[in-house]
């Protein structure tokens, strides 16, 4: 038997208010997922990370199959999301994996 059940969600108002992020580092163990957001200014060399985000491997790529399912929605609406690629390393600008 599969029930769904209704989950009430808080949100504080500050933290309703969000932090911008366009830079997101990410790093593993065996046992955990740590993304590192932060905002990179033009013209700066450096970024403060702003918030960390640890999660277990199952959480993550629960994390992935949701941000899948919203982007596949918004392209169906907006049209496809362009990802310009910087420094011929292969890798967009943003987000990095050590």
């Amino acid at each position: 038997m599969n029930q769904k059940s209704n989950i009430n969600i808080k949100i504080d108002k500050e933290v309703a208010e969000g932090k911008y992020s366009n830079l997101v580092l990410t790093v593993h163990s065996q046992s955990e997922f740590i993304l590192d957001f932060a905002k990179m200014l033009p013209g700066l060399t450096e970024a403060s990370v702003h918030t960390r985000i640890i999660m277990t491997p199952s959480h993550a790529k629960l994390l992935l199959k949701s941000i899948e399912e919203a982007i596949k929605k918004y392209e169906s609406a907006f049209g496809e999301i362009k990802i310009e690629e910087h420094g011929g390393n292969g890798k967009s600008i943003g987000f990095t994996n050590s």
